[in-house]
């Protein structure tokens, strides 16, 4: 509710501001019904008037009922007009509403407050009208600068549009993916709107000339290209001639690496016309193929015999794995010899049982290497002739340490023990790597 001016005893009406932003909230208008006495009154003769910051102003006369009745009847054209306000309001922010009308609309109601046959908060109900006609003007400046970026959007893409057109005029060679280019940018080139008629033709003109240039350099591209592709025929047929009088060959080997060097010639040979360059293809797979089918059935019959030499060595394996070297190392040396020499008897096996099966074998032949050397180290006559040194170092220095003892000198019995000590450490370690080997 308003405030009352304490010199009149009338509501202070809100003031109306001179300036407003569309960030601020918008001014509230009480509703005028539930307390109409509070915005008017009527006299004994039935004059309505209506409360302003500039006194009373008659708004109209009242004699069809009581005079509560009459200030309810003129309130309600208020809340009528506010509710209209704040529709236009409402769809204002909402973007619903055409920011024009309600600039119409709201400057219509703003100016004829005045003489505005109403009970209410005239002075909010025109501070609100002052907001929305603030954001109507706003929203109608945005959509003018919108249209004006919408169209500087528009010049641009269709200059970016004729620049890659050129661009492709002038030096793509990816005929087919630029023709469709072209044509794409053809169709977006028709939605692109909001163009002025001088900026529009000049700029169809260029892409026209792009278009037209880019038409006559793939004519002369394809006729040139007919010329290579009678010249990429006659060498295929020449490719398929050598291919078809090689497919019997036995020589499997340099057979098979000419046969892909006739392939790696074949593409370099380029594309024939259309309508023979697949039948050239089948002529020459198919003598490609049957070379290779001929291969083929005798590397599988190759396979079975390398399969079953696997087999055989698997037999020997499990034999060679049984041997036992530190049970007896001649007779294991004998054992692997022997299985040594039916080994390189067998024949080849499958590429990829090479690794398994010779690594197999070569664990068996470490094993007996390994311990052939460990007797070796166990009998090596230079450790033993060290051990026995501090062996023998040891006895003389217990001999003395006994001696020292026996005359009554600890000092020098003491020292020979630690010294007899130290030297038996070095002989139990000495014995140990005699034995470890």
């Amino acid at each position: 509710m308003a405030q009352e001016n304490t010199s009149t005893g009338t509501p202070a009406p809100h003031p109306v501001p001179h300036a407003l932003h569309a960030g601020h909230a918008a001014p509230p208008v009480p509703p005028a019904e539930p307390t109409p006495a509070t915005w008017g009154r009527i006299d004994d003769e039935g004059t309505v008037y209506v409360i302003t910051a500039e006194g009373e102003r008659a708004v109209g006369v009242w004699q069809a009922g009581s005079p509560d009745e009459g200030l309810v009847h003129y309130a309600r054209r208020f809340d009528d007009v506010r509710t209209e306000v704040e529709l236009l309001e409402t769809r204002l922010i909402s973007g619903a509403g055409d920011p024009k009308h309600a600039l119409s609309s709201a400057t219509q109601i703003r100016d004829g407050l005045a003489e505005a046959a109403l009970v209410g908060d005239l002075a909010a109900l025109a501070a609100r009208l002052e907001y929305v006609i603030g954001h109507a003007e706003k929203a109608l400046a945005s959509a003018k600068a919108e249209r004006e970026e919408a169209r500087a959007a528009a010049i641009a893409r269709k200059q970016e549009l004729a620049e890659e057109a050129e661009k492709i005029a002038a030096e793509s060679t990816q005929w087919k993916a630029a023709g469709d280019r072209l044509r794409t940018i053809l169709d977006e080139w028709k939605t692109v709107k909001g163009v002025d008629r001088k900026t529009d033709d000049e700029l169809w003109k260029r892409f026209s000339k792009a278009r037209e240039a880019f038409n006559r350099r793939r004519g002369s591209h394809f006729a040139e290209l007919d010329k290579q592709r009678a010249a990429a025929k006659q060498r295929k047929e020449e490719l398929i001639a050598e291919a078809e009088a090689i497919s019997e060959s036995d020589d499997w080997g340099d057979t098979a690496g000419r046969y892909k060097d006739l392939m790696t010639e074949w593409k370099a040979a380029g594309r024939a016309p259309k309508d023979s360059d697949e039948a050239l293809w089948q002529r020459f797979r198919a003598a490609q193929d049957k070379f290779f089918a001929r291969r083929s059935t005798v590397f599988s019959e190759r396979d079975a015999e390398f399969t079953q030499n696997a087999a055989r060595k698997e037999e020997l394996l499990i034999e060679a794995e049984k041997i036992d070297a530190a049970a007896n190392l001649e007779a294991a040396k004998g054992a692997l010899r022997r299985i040594q020499e039916q080994w390189d008897e067998l024949g080849k096996v499958p590429r990829e049982r090479i690794r398994e099966l010779d690594g197999r074998l070569k664990a068996v032949q470490d094993a007996v290497k390994s311990a052939e050397d460990s007797r070796w180290r166990r009998t090596d006559p230079e450790a033993q002739a060290r051990a026995a040194q501090f062996r023998e170092r040891v006895e003389q220095l217990e001999s003395q340490a006994a001696k020292a003892r026996a005359a009554g000198d600890e000092r020098r019995a003491k020292k020979a023990d630690e010294q007899a000590a130290q030297w038996r450490e070095w002989l139990e370690a000495a014995e140990a790597a005699v034995a470890d080997r």
